[in-house]
């Protein structure tokens, strides 16, 4: 028995709905829709973002982060180069980098920075949901300060 060439595996479709969720995250950050980020998430998200503390503990949390985002900006843009996922079963890792930029509420065009994203996602009643993430910047070692003017 011959496979045809449409035939798509488990991981390989997996992988497209991974991508169309995160592409449906960008739609939401960009459209500054809280509700259409939060359906993204996974209630216990942890999320270690650029800005302290150190992690953030529930959707709650991280919806404070974006809308804090949200206020700022009168234009957002969300761009992703690069994403890669691993899947495995039900749940699955992704890395990329991201770039938040957009114009401000003050009317100043911000290009913003290329920061390291990590994507954990499990796949609860059918779909993929971030169950962590992670953003950050390199750092000079010998003065301790992030890298924040790098591109990929």
């Amino acid at each position: 028995m011959t496979i045809p060439d449409t035939f798509q595996s488990h991981a390989e479709l997996d992988e497209v709905a991974l991508r169309r969720q995160i592409n449906k995250l960008i739609e939401a950050l960009c459209a500054k829709d809280l509700d259409g980020v939060k359906r993204h998430y996974t209630t216990d998200v942890v999320s270690f973002d650029v800005e302290p503390p150190l992690q953030h503990v529930g959707i709650a949390a991280k919806l404070e982060n974006w809308a804090r985002v949200f206020l700022l900006f009168e234009t957002v843009n969300y761009e992703i180069r690069d994403l890669t996922f691993t899947v495995g079963g039900d749940v699955a890792f992704g890395h990329a980098f991201a770039r938040l930029h957009g114009t401000l509420n003050n009317g100043e065009t911000t290009t913003g920075m290329w920061v390291r994203a990590t994507f954990g996602m499990r796949k609860i009643d059918h779909t993929w949901l971030i169950a962590h993430d992670q953003a950050s910047v390199p750092f000079e070692i010998h003065s301790g300060r992030g890298v924040v003017d790098l591109e990929p």
